[in-house]
């Protein structure tokens, strides 16, 4: 037998005889078995149905103040459709959604507290990606160079690690760049190294020391990238996960663009093809780099972070309504 939900609120009680009424005329057609939802005991599911209600659900139908006879009759016939197709098939998944009440499975279980501390997750994860490599030079500081040196190694494929497009901690400057840059007042990397800039490996192998300080795992352009996004995404989880998606176009023309800008003008300047010549060769700034790098982590997770919420927030209010529907049928 077909199984229909309709949700209701303490205004809405007085609509429930009419909607019965029409049920019980298709009842014949259509055999059913009608289940009132009072969502005045679910706070969450109340919040999302304001002004809508009350609603009805049929199968995959969720008709939202059904008092047209025209829209249950359409959601009854095809919902039996879909039912008969199911017992041809032998689908029993279609049928039990269809037929059966709703029970919990640990799948619901989990999925409602995922949905519920999915940020706390996300933010875990992104400051143990951008700690790490934080980590690593205050490791070598306190005499552990094998741990440092797994840091390292773990982040070498996921950044170039060049010394001189590095931050340095506990050293006499933050940053040491090559002469290429053009930054007055600073030690270059060839002045604290003793290398030429133009030796990548040595550039990507050389961690520090005592008097320059010890690099971190991650370029200055890949920090300010990550630091952004852990900051945003604490912002977001202290105000709820309310914050607004910005247009696409707002973060291509703030998030893509400047970072585009700077870092393949450094590129296409150094490539040293008889083509480009006419490009002036130019090596970014630690300053432009950081930028660069926070605006593209800031317009990304702005972008992204409250779209996965309203991903999110389907299935934490597809959630409540199954627990909800099966608190208040134990009782029937």
């Amino acid at each position: 037998m077909m199984q229909l939900y309709l949700f209701v609120d303490e205004s809405t009680n007085t609509q429930i005889p009419n909607i019965m009424k029409i049920l019980d005329y298709y009842q014949e057609d259509y055999p059913h078995q009608m289940h009132v939802i009072d969502i005045e005991k679910t706070k969450y599911v109340k919040n999302a149905f304001i002004n809508k209600l009350p609603i009805l659900d049929i199968g995959s139908f969720r008709i939202i103040k059904p008092n047209k006879e025209i829209d249950i009759q359409f959601a009854l016939h095809e919902t039996q459709q879909k039912i008969q197709i199911a017992q041809e098939k032998q689908d029993k998944l279609t049928l039990d959604s269809f037929t059966n009440l709703p029970v919990s499975t640990k799948s619901d279980r989990f999925s409602a507290w995922f949905s519920k501390h999915y940020m706390l997750l996300f933010n875990l994860l992104v400051l143990l990606y951008v700690g790490l490599p934080i980590l690593a030079p205050v490791l070598m500081k306190y005499k552990m160079p094998r741990a440092a040196n797994v840091i390292y190694k773990i982040y070498s494929p996921l950044c170039h690690q060049l010394a001189y497009r590095s931050f340095f901690l506990f050293g006499e400057q933050l940053f040491y760049p090559r002469e290429l840059a053009g930054i007055e007042g600073v030690s270059t990397y060839e002045e604290i190294s003793g290398y030429d800039s133009e030796d990548l490996l040595m550039a990507r192998n050389f961690l520090g020391n005592e008097i320059a300080g010890y690099k971190t795992a991650l370029c200055q352009r890949d920090l300010a990238i990550y630091l952004t996004i852990l900051s945003f995404g604490l912002l977001f989880s202290l105000t709820g996960n309310k914050i607004k998606p910005i247009p696409w176009y707002v973060w291509i023309l703030f998030g893509i663009i400047p970072i585009g800008i700077d870092g393949f003008s450094q590129l296409i300047s150094q490539l040293g093809w008889t083509l480009l010549s006419w490009f002036p060769v130019r090596e970014s700034t630690p300053l432009l780099r950081f930028i660069s790098g926070s605006m593209f982590g800031l317009f990304t997770a702005w972008y992204g972070y409250p779209y996965i919420e309203e991903s999110i927030a389907e299935t934490r209010l597809s959630i409540a309504i199954k627990n909800a529907i099966i608190n208040q049928t134990k009782a029937e």
